[in-house]
């Protein structure tokens, strides 16, 4: 009976009676399957995952032939957008066995977690199948002694996750393997098999997907998410019905720390010098194209950095620097998440690491453009220790530094000082983009645009006038406009020049500047 009771086949009831006098009772579910009935344990409802073999994601032959010669645990390791799941499920199903998915994010919520494990044991033996357990992060913090149990089980068990593999995990060494990223040419294909149905020739699913790193099970989740949204609008596939279905994939963990911003600009309503607007373009292609260039053509540099684009926007406020950073997010279809370090700063020793940490941390399930404004504030010039603080300040620069490398998403740091920054930093960075000042023939189209073309406007207006003298930078052009038209709407009129002349007055003394006649001019004795 000991293979039996293994395997919870058989029961054995009334422990608290003589051995022999005790009674044996075959559970439920090895009943029903002995009558034919193969309908998964009640027990494990809600607690199965329906992952299943992909073709064409890497290659499942070794970890196949290692779980034919009785070699388990495994555990694969992968990076956002791996394929652990699919790899793991492919490998049981070359081997010969039949696929169990189990959602440890869900068991970790289990009251009983133990119990829910033996069922799965049995329900793995009756059937021939080895078990899928991801993601291992949800309970390797909290939760290891879970981890443990599946670790000690008599049927072949697979773990996916992204934790590095601790040995207390397991009695056992378990058998460490890499997934690899779903490539840019099979994501498409999954995305197309799943939407199942006819897509446009218009749709390029493969550029509209390559900025986005998502799992087998994500991108089917898409492709279902954008055919569902079609029906708003016809059923007809357009372009932003699969950037949705893309986003709808993000983890909202972000949200918490973060403010998200749904992108609303485009290339057009960026008014900057042809240098500026070229790199800017540059980093959208590296966030484009980076599978391509940093996987299949083998350009990923050592050192244990990942897959993601890091820049520094430099400028003055209000330059555009987070209005590009939305441009950009825009052209690639992602989400924009703003952080404010000057909010992660702690003064207690150590907490601004958590802080950013956790920011990462949450950043590596979304799919979106990370812009740290005031970077400054926090990746500032390491200088020589004289005290404790310089101390941990350097402490906290070079973490930040190691994190930066190791981040596989797209980050972008605002500053307004950029002589500021350590060399070491920027040196890491791929692209350092400048935001000068405009000049006067960008000012004008500056107030032209933020003043929009339904605004009413008085045939006094002199925009040429203001983008002369009036040395603004475009925020500060687009706060005026906005005052200006509260000052129209008050009296029930246009914008005329004395109405701008004001709004421009009240944005000097926002600012502190002095209201000089050199730039007011003409115009001077409007002033209040």
């Amino acid at each position: 009976l000991a293979p039996l009771r293994e395997g919870r086949l058989l029961l054995v009831e009334d422990l608290d009676r003589p051995f022999l006098s005790r009674a044996l009772r075959v559970p439920d579910r090895v009943t029903a399957h002995l009558l034919g009935d193969d309908t998964p344990d009640p027990r494990l409802t809600g607690l199965l995952a329906p992952w299943h073999a992909v073709p064409g994601v890497g290659d499942p032959a070794p970890l196949a032939a290692a779980l034919a010669h009785g070699v388990s645990p495994a555990y694969l390791r992968e990076d956002q957008g791996g394929a652990g799941t699919a790899l793991a499920a492919s490998a049981l199903t070359l081997a010969g066995h039949r696929v169990l998915g189990l959602d440890l994010a869900r068991l970790a919520e289990d009251p009983a977690p133990a119990e829910a494990v033996r069922s799965l044991v049995r329900e793995a033996r009756l059937t021939g199948a080895g078990v899928v357990c991801a993601p291992l992060d949800a309970v390797c913090r909290e939760h290891p002694g879970i981890l443990r149990l599946l670790t000690d089980t008599p049927v072949p068990t697979i773990l996916v996750g992204r934790a590095p593999w601790d040995a207390s995990w397991s009695a056992a060494p378990p058998l460490l393997l890499h997934a690899p990223r779903v490539e840019p040419a099979t994501r498409a294909a999954l995305w197309t098999d799943a939407y199942a149905a006819p897509v446009p020739g218009t749709i390029d699913v493969d550029r509209l997907l390559s900025p986005f790193l998502l799992t087998p099970e994500q991108i089917t989740r898409a492709a279902q998410g954008a055919a569902r949204t079609t029906h708003l609008d016809g059923g007809v596939l357009t372009a932003d019905h699969v950037r949705q279905g893309a986003r709808a994939q993000n983890a909202a963990g972000l949200d918490r720390l973060a403010r998200r911003i749904e992108p609303s600009v485009t290339w057009d309503d960026l008014v900057l010098p042809p240098d500026t607007h070229a790199q800017l373009r540059e980093l959208t292609a590296r966030a484009r194209h980076r599978d391509r260039v940093l996987g299949e053509w083998g350009m990923r540099p050592g050192g244990g950095r990942g897959r993601g684009v890091s820049a520094l926007f430099a400028g003055d406020s209000g330059t555009g620097k987070t209005m590009s950073a939305e441009v950009m997010a825009a052209d690639l279809g992602l989400d924009l998440y703003t952080v404010d370090l000057a909010t992660v700063i702690d003064k207690y020793v150590g907490e601004t690491e958590k802080n950013l940490e956790r920011i990462f941390s949450e950043a590596a399930g979304v799919n979106g453009v990370l812009l740290f404004d005031e970077a400054d504030a926090i990746f500032g010039k390491r200088s020589d220790v004289k005290d404790a603080h310089d101390r941990y300040a350097n402490v906290e620069s070079a973490y930040l530094l190691q994190r930066m490398e190791s981040f596989d998403g797209l980050a972008i740091l605002a500053t307004n000082l950029r002589a500021n920054l350590d060399d070491a930093f920027t040196r890491r960075l791929d692209l350092v983009v400048d935001f000068p000042v405009p000049d006067p023939e960008q000012r004008l189209v500056l107030w032209e645009r933020c003043l929009g073309p339904v605004l009413p406007r008085g045939k006094d207006l002199d925009l040429a006038f203001c983008a002369e003298n009036f040395e603004l930078a475009g925020g500060n052009i687009r706060s005026i406009a906005v005052t200006a038209a509260y000052l129209a709407a008050d009296t029930d009129g246009p914008v005329t020049m004395p109405t701008l002349i004001h709004a421009i007055q009240r944005e000097y003394q926002k600012l502190g500047r002095l209201t000089l006649a050199s730039e007011f001019g003409p115009y001077l004795e409007l002033l209040t």
